[in-house]
């Protein structure tokens, strides 16, 4: 198994332990190779959610340009409602994870067909 194997392996346990879902791996597989080479990276690999800005990246080059949403309230509340399941003292919070449950919640997984 490669790298990527493992992180994958990773973010289906914290779907699994600290989400409570069941992930589909084909969706998750495709969620987070959609990441490309942030996954690697320490920093970007994670969600600040603390930090408006980080949450205004995801909303603007996730929801927006990659699901193509329109802008509005939902956007944000779809976001601190998958940030409150992940677990707000939750650390480590992976981007492919928090990617994952908002393509799950906007039902837009025909975007990674």
């Amino acid at each position: 198994m490669g790298k990527r194997d493992d992180l994958i392996a990773q973010y289906a346990d914290d779907l699994k332990n600290k989400c409570g879902m069941s992930p589909d791996m084909d969706l998750l597989t495709k969620v987070t190779i959609g990441c490309g080479p942030s996954i690697y990276d320490a920093d970007a690999a994670t969600v600040a959610s603390s930090q408006a800005g980080e949450i205004e990246t995801v909303k603007n080059n996730f929801l927006i340009k990659k699901l193509g949403l329109s802008d509005g309230p939902e956007l944000e509340a779809a976001i601190n409602s998958v940030i409150e399941t992940y677990g707000k003292s939750e650390r480590n919070k992976y981007r492919a994870v928090v990617y994952y449950m908002l393509t799950k919640h906007f039902g837009k997984e025909a975007v990674y067909g």
